[in-house]
């Protein structure tokens, strides 16, 4: 019985043993399927990331490659509104548009199309390899005026007002830049927005006459002539060539003449190359300058009676005032008439005031006399006032007493001197763009000839302190004796004398007050005939016979002088005989270059057009608008 039951049982196990077998099989082809399909999946996710990648990269390639050509093209622009660029203007002519339409975007186009209208960007960067997403871009440039304006209210560029000293342009620009990698695909972005540039013009640089020493306008080289010998302060130069005699010559400052060689006792008639050894140039002695412009008439300066002004706004050329002009501003103080509008005009004194009421007030910069007048000049014995003693060729003296400091001006007449008239307010000089008053300055203008003209005596006081005054005279100055400030500013004497020891000639004293004396005529000569019983002159002012193709001169034409002093300068168109033993021109330093003080309305040399640079501010980029075009695939 238990045999059969142990048969029985190892039957049963034979039979599910049986049924077991193919399992490890169908196990074995099912993981086979499962890692078939992982593989299949994982080689499908590599090819997918692959062409993902491959597309990204292609695809930012192309996007870098155009936005680099949109940076490019952008700052492109700058630097061709930088000095050395292309498009600045390192010189324009004064009153035009320092940046012409249509020209400037034009040229802008050309220069940043031709130069960056195509091209290959390659990138790098931290971590990058190199030569990483190469790209090709190629763009274009739209650049047109969208607007221009100056700084002058209402005004436009074209016509350009030749009084603006800022103008400022607005461009509206489009970059277009396709960038392109591997394959057909790219990317196109628009940039568009304005560019700003603005120029400042600078104010056309005029030098006052009163800045040199001695100027002379024509001077042939070994025409025969010589300077005097002597010393000579302050800037010195003439539009032709020195010439030079025997005796030691001193120039205390830089020395330019426009020949290229110089006139000496040896040297002619060809002129020598080098100043010769009796020349001493302590600033050093400059052959070949270019000439200076000269004035073309007197005109600013009688307009300066009329206005205070004496200039236009714009810079422009001032007329001559009619005579209509100066019957509308100009009245008799002694009889209260206004100035002639038409027919003779009676010699005398005319100033620019208004009358109302009972109650005169000056208006404009200085005196006008008619007529052949002789003038003295004079300190009020006390205070600050300062008197003019204006003769007319009957012999009518009218006296004008100037006082700033009680504001007031006072006239009155040798043929009934109780009769006086009071004038309230003085002189002033006025900004002719902002009408600023600049204050108390006097222009003193004669119609006709002063046939003398001095102080009130030898060695006496002529100018009072803080009198800036100019005389200008429509022909001819004639000096009769000294003219002499009441306060020296300059140290006189002679270079081994000086008046103050210690102290070098022609240095400032230190003891400036502010006035000023300038002399000038455009169609005469500044004539000297010295009354004096020493024969000695000495005038403190700077004194100028100039203007474009005139002749004027400063000329002996009464005794000999033994010794000429000019504190100030000597400027003028011609050289002629002044007939003095020995002759200082002391150059008055306050009037040098860059120190802003003259005689008020004296003449200034003209810059040419042509000759100002324009200073064109940093150019300022605006994006108003960007825009992705992409159409890659």
């Amino acid at each position: 019985m238990q045999r059969e039951n142990s048969l029985f049982l190892k039957f049963k196990r034979r039979q599910s043993g049986q049924k077991e077998r193919g399992v490890a099989l169908i196990t074995t082809l099912l993981l086979l399927m499962l890692l078939t399909g992982l593989t299949l999946a994982m080689a499908w996710s590599s090819r997918s990331d692959m062409l993902i990648n491959g597309y990204y990269r292609n695809f930012r390639g192309s996007f870098y490659a155009a936005d680099s050509g949109i940076n490019i093209m952008r700052q492109a622009m700058i630097p061709l509104f930088q000095a050395g660029g292309s498009i600045y203007p390192t010189h324009f002519n004064v009153g035009t548009n320092p940046l012409p339409s249509p020209a400037t975007e034009q040229a802008v186009m050309t220069a940043v199309n031709g130069t960056y209208g195509a091209g290959t960007i390659t990138g790098t960067g931290t971590g990058v390899a190199a030569n990483s997403w190469p790209g090709q871009y190629n763009g274009t440039l739209v650049f047109t005026l969208k607007s221009c304006t100056t700084n002058i209210a209402g005004s436009t560029c074209n016509p350009f007002p030749p009084a603006a000293k800022t103008v400022s342009y607005v461009y509206a620009y489009t970059i277009t830049s396709t960038g392109k990698s591997k394959g057909t695909g790219n990317t196109v972005l628009t940039d568009s927005g304005l560019l700003t540039v603005t120029a400042t013009i600078p104010t056309p640089s005029k030098l006052s006459f009163a800045g040199y020493g001695m100027f002379v306008d024509q001077y042939s080289v070994c025409d025969g002539s010589s300077l005097v010998p002597g010393t000579i302060t302050g800037p010195v130069f003439t539009n032709g060539s020195w010439n030079f005699g025997t005796g030691q010559y001193t120039f205390t400052d830089n020395v330019g003449q426009n020949g290229s060689t110089v006139g000496t006792s040896s040297g002619c008639p060809g002129g020598a190359s080098k100043i010769p050894s009796n020349v001493t140039a302590q600033q050093g002695f400059q052959f070949s300058q270019p000439k200076v412009a000269l004035p073309q008439n007197s005109f600013n300066q009688e307009q300066a009676v009329l206005d205070g002004k004496g200039a236009s706004a714009d810079g422009s050329p001032v007329p001559q005032p009619k005579q209509s002009d100066l019957n509308k501003v100009l009245r008799n103080p002694l009889t209260n008439a206004a100035y002639p509008g038409s027919g003779s005009v009676p010699d005398g004194v005319y100033l620019p005031y208004t009358s109302s009421g009972g109650v005169n007030t000056f208006t404009g910069g200085g005196i006008l006399a008619s007529g052949n007048v002789s003038v003295t000049l004079q300190p009020t014995a006390s205070g600050k006032g300062q008197v003019y003693k204006i003769k007319t060729a009957a012999g009518v003296t009218t006296t004008v007493t100037i006082d700033p400091a009680s504001n007031t001006t006072t006239v009155f007449s040798s043929s009934n001197p109780s009769q006086v008239t009071t004038i309230t307010g003085v002189p002033q000089q006025y900004d002719p763009v902002t009408g600023a008053d600049m204050g108390y300055d006097t222009m003193l203008y004669v119609n006709g000839n002063i046939t003398s003209l001095s102080g009130p005596g030898e060695g006496k006081a002529a100018i009072q302190d803080g009198t800036a005054l100019t005389i200008t005279a429509s022909n001819n100055v004639t000096i009769t004796g000294d003219l002499l400030y009441k306060s020296e500013p300059v140290v006189t004497g002679t270079p081994t004398n000086p008046v103050t020891p210690g102290h070098p000639l022609d240095s400032l004293t230190g003891n400036d007050t502010q006035e000023a004396l300038g002399i000038f005529t455009a169609s005469g000569n500044i004539n000297l005939a010295n009354t004096q019983s020493d024969t000695n002159l000495e005038i403190d002012a700077s004194l100028a016979t100039l203007s474009a193709g005139g002749t004027g001169s400063l000329i002996n034409t009464g005794n000999a002088i033994g010794t000429l002093t000019i504190v100030g300068g000597r400027i003028q168109n011609t050289i002629s005989n002044i007939n003095a033993t020995q002759r200082n021109v002391l150059f008055d330093k306050r009037f040098a270059a860059g120190n802003n003080f003259a005689p008020p309305w004296f003449p200034s040399t003209g810059i040419a057009a042509g000759t100002n640079g324009a200073n064109l501010n940093q150019p300022v980029l605006t994006r108003l608008q960007w825009l992705n075009q992409n159409n890659y695939f």
